[in-house]
């Protein structure tokens, strides 16, 4: 023996973990929406629940992925605790599925080229081979993606063959006659050492894998492994409830605790079975068996399948106690505490589940902002200081809302590696600030209500009534914008700058007007500043609605992301007929609105007098010193 048959034992390993994260890296991210879709529909039958985790366990090859997707899911509400204990006791069932795939190393394929295919050292080369096509090609519109479980799974195989040529020459030095001699002796230094290895390697199935691995050296005995594949439930399940524990709710905690009560259980349960069995006898053939790859992956499968058959009923059980170790914290008052909740780190290694919460969070921020500005325009006619009340406890939750969910975008960001879920985290992250502001506006309509209360106030009847109109062109901003972003309606996103253009003209055209009833002393001088400040607070919101257009337009057109704000400029500046169209149609609507107590769209032939746009108009970035008159916008 020397240093470089460690060494090898060692890159052997090093290949096999990799290849198996790589695998199940790859299978999460290509299943992520599939898999969530999946766990949300799971009943109260435990049986659907076990199959169910069983599956999902076999398909992502991490039962600690798993359980930690099915906290998450609790966390957030969509799944109960009820529901998750079959989803545990089937994830650890479903983990036994890779031993069953490294057994293939015993495949025997002497005068038999067909068996051949199968063992390790053509299936390494093969999967390799297909993976690296695909990387380079990208025959279809996930072929990376399946390029890489290929790789994976290649790079696995390749690792284990290293790690048995490696174990192959140890054994022949000896090296692991006394080794495995005393975890023989010894069940329970056997049992802490499969704890030990799992818990390290934060997986099972690796752990069992390399037991499968040094299975080859033709040095384990049952005697020597059994009390080794318990101990390795043992410390998975450890691991497992670290993760939950980090930044969860009670309830997902209790997942975790669940995990470790069922573990225990079953590691108590084999252990006495064993010994018992052995004691009378019946496992003398066994015993002191020399166990190959496939021996090892049976006892691990048997092992589970029949704890999970006796415990499953005790499931009830786990379930009480949990709730007795991990009490409920007292309530908080907020309303959108589930929606905060629902931002888990442990969805992290699941984009499509931890994106989903993100998008929950800016429905709830935009309803909340939006309800503000809406009672916030009726304050300006009907104060009541319980809604201005209630508008700034509603902008302090969308604050808390909106720095929750900045700080777990920011977290988020360095686990996704798929350019699609950037380029959706990006639009998240600038909608959510802007989203904010809506809040802010709000309550700085609220307030200048309140302060013309206070100072006992008011506008014109006919300032109301033109500020009546700006609000129902504000109003039906914000509906194309709720579109926009729930739908990713690229229509709707171009549907928000001709009124955000129009709102901006109503706005110019608003203030020339409050400055002659003011000459004329229609409108109480001493609501001026009021006025000014209100006309700005309304041009903001049409600003932050842009914005939000302009977000989603380059998420769904990339190649607008370098020059966005010159898009805009050139639709403003009059170089789109579509554009144009809609402009002019707001602009009739609107400054007709203005004119008449009932408001009637212009017909088709009617004299466009001074509510028809006229030839040439400025971009709305540009201040008018005189009435806004836009005009027809030709390239």
């Amino acid at each position: 023996m020397d240093v470089f048959n460690v060494i090898s034992l060692m890159g052997g390993l090093a290949m096999f973990l990799y290849g198996m994260r790589l695998m199940g890296d790859s299978l999460k991210e290509n299943s992520s929406g599939t898999l969530k879709r999946a766990m949300s529909k799971v009943t109260n039958n435990p049986l659907k629940a076990f199959v169910l985790g069983v599956l999902v366990t076999a398909l992502i090859q991490s039962s600690t992925a798993t359980i930690v997707i099915t906290a998450g899911l609790v966390g957030a509400g969509i799944l109960t605790l009820h529901q998750s204990l079959g989803i545990i006791i089937g994830a650890n069932v479903g983990t036994t599925v890779t031993g069953q795939i490294i057994r293939l190393l015993d495949i025997d394929s002497s005068g038999s080229s067909f068996l051949r295919v199968f063992q390790p050292s053509t299936l390494a080369p093969i999967a390799l081979i297909i993976g690296i096509v695909l990387i380079m090609t990208s025959f279809f519109k996930n072929a990376r993606s399946v390029g890489n479980i290929a790789i994976g799974f290649g790079i696995l195989f390749s690792g284990l063959l290293n790690m048995t040529g490696a174990v192959n020459t140890l054994a022949d030095a000896g090296v692991f006659d006394k080794l495995f001699a005393r975890l023989g002796d010894n069940p329970f230094l056997g049992y802490v050492t499969g704890a030990g290895v799992a818990f390290t390697l934060q997986s099972s199935s690796a752990t069992i894998g390399i037991l499968q691995a040094f299975s080859q050296s033709g040095m384990l005995a049952f005697k020597s492994v059994y009390s080794v594949i318990v101990g390795v439930y043992l410390g998975d399940c450890v691991t497992t409830a670290i993760v939950i524990f980090i930044g969860s709710k009670a309830e997902a905690r209790r997942v975790g605790v669940v995990n470790i009560l069922f573990n225990l259980c079953k590691s108590a349960l084999v252990l006495i079975v064993v010994t018992v069995v052995h004691k009378l006898g019946l496992l003398n053939g066994l015993w002191d068996k020399t166990v190959n790859s496939g021996i090892i992956a049976n006892t691990n499968t048997i092992f589970n399948l029949c704890c999970a058959a006796a415990l499953l009923p005790m499931m009830g059980v786990y379930e009480k106690l949990s709730r007795k170790i991990v009490r409920d914290k007292p309530a908080k008052d907020s309303k959108y505490k589930d929606v905060t909740d629902a931002l888990n780190p442990v969805f992290f290694n699941t984009p499509a589940l931890a994106l989903q919460s993100c998008y929950k969070t800016l429905l709830a921020i935009f309803s909340a902002a939006r309800t503000g500005i809406e009672r916030s325009f009726g304050l300006l006619t009907a104060f009541d200081p319980a809604v201005c009340q209630e508008i700034l406890r509603e902008e302090e939750e969308i604050d808390r809302m909106t720095d929750a969910l900045s700080k777990y975008l920011v977290s988020f960001l360095p686990h996704l590696t798929i350019e699609h879920h950037v380029s959706i985290l990006n639009q998240y992250y600038k909608v959510a600030s802007e989203f904010e502001r809506l809040g802010d506006h709000a309550v700085n309509i609220a307030q200048l209500a309140e302060s013309m209360q206070k100072n006992g106030t008011h506008f014109s009847d006919a300032a109301v009534s033109e500020i009546t109109v700006l609000e129902s062109a504000l109003i039906r901003i914000l509906d194309e914008t709720e579109q926009t972003f729930t739908k990713r309606d690229v229509d709707a996103a171009a549907r928000i700058e001709p009124l955000v253009q129009v709102s901006g003209d109503l706005i110019n055209k608003l203030k020339k007007n409050h400055l002659r009833r003011m000459s004329t002393g229609e409108c109480n001088a001493y609501a001026d500043t009021t006025f000014s400040n209100l006309m700005v607070e309304f041009h903001r919101i049409g600003d932050v609605c842009s914005n939000v257009g302009i977000a989603t337009m380059v998420r769904v057109h990339p190649e607008l992301a370098d020059h966005e704000h010159l898009y805009f400029e050139r639709l403003h500046a009059g170089g789109d007929e579509a554009f144009d169209t809609a402009y002019k149609r707001a602009y009739r609507q609107y400054f007709s609105l203005l004119e008449r107590p009932t408001p009637s769209a212009p017909k088709e032939n009617e004299t466009p007098a001074e509510n028809e746009p006229s030839a040439e108009r400025e971009p709305s970035a540009v201040p008018q010193a005189e009435e806004a008159k836009p005009q027809s916008a030709n390239p």
